[in-house]
């Protein structure tokens, strides 16, 4: 919103896009995908060319010049307002609201579904502790939740990564739920 190319969100009425200020949001938000220790071992302080610029129109290090190119690629598959949008919906979003501020309230009427709640260690957007709160509503409520924590250092993204934990954790619970209708 701070980009001038915004024009209060009527940026398309004015012919432009704020181009920048989407950018910017994307390598920000990018960062909080990965953990430290993938970032360390993806780039850590590798140099994108011999030598230090000492400025900042060119990117020096490698993580610059991949952070960049995440923005430059949004921004060309995202429209501005709707980034705005996407993210103030998560903000406001909270499932207790309905339910008298009880997040097992709101899944008193699935007590007939089987849920299988996965967590991983250093994903900084949905924390472990955050899954467990959610497990612990399951169980209130009477429902039957499985839980699986899978420890890695990927963040947020090893959910596209390959993790056989996670694979195998979601075979398991599919078979579990098939062999259990005689669909197995």
């Amino acid at each position: 919103m701070a980009d001038p190319d915004w024009r209060g969100g009527a940026y398309e009425a004015h012919g432009v896009r704020p181009e920048k200020g989407l950018a910017v949001a994307r390598m920000a938000a990018h960062i909080t995908y990965l953990s430290e220790a993938a970032l360390q071992r993806k780039f850590g302080r590798e140099l994108q060319r011999d030598g230090l610029s000492w400025g900042f129109d060119a990117p020096d290090f490698q993580v610059e010049s991949y952070l960049r190119h995440q923005g430059a690629s949004f921004v060309d598959r995202f429209d501005a307002n709707s980034y705005l949008y996407i993210t103030r919906a998560l903000d406001y979003f909270d499932l207790t609201a309905s339910h008298d501020g009880v997040l097992a309230n709101a899944f008193r009427r699935a007590r007939d579904v089987r849920f299988c709640v996965l967590s991983f260690s250093s994903d900084w957007l949905y924390s472990t502790g955050e899954s467990r709160d959610i497990v612990r509503a399951l169980n209130a409520a009477g429902c039957r939740a499985s839980f699986v924590e899978i420890e890695t250092d990927k963040g947020h993204d090893a959910i596209f990564l390959e993790e056989p934990v996670l694979h195998s954790a979601l075979r398991g619970f599919f078979e579990s739920q098939a062999s259990r209708r005689g669909l197995a």
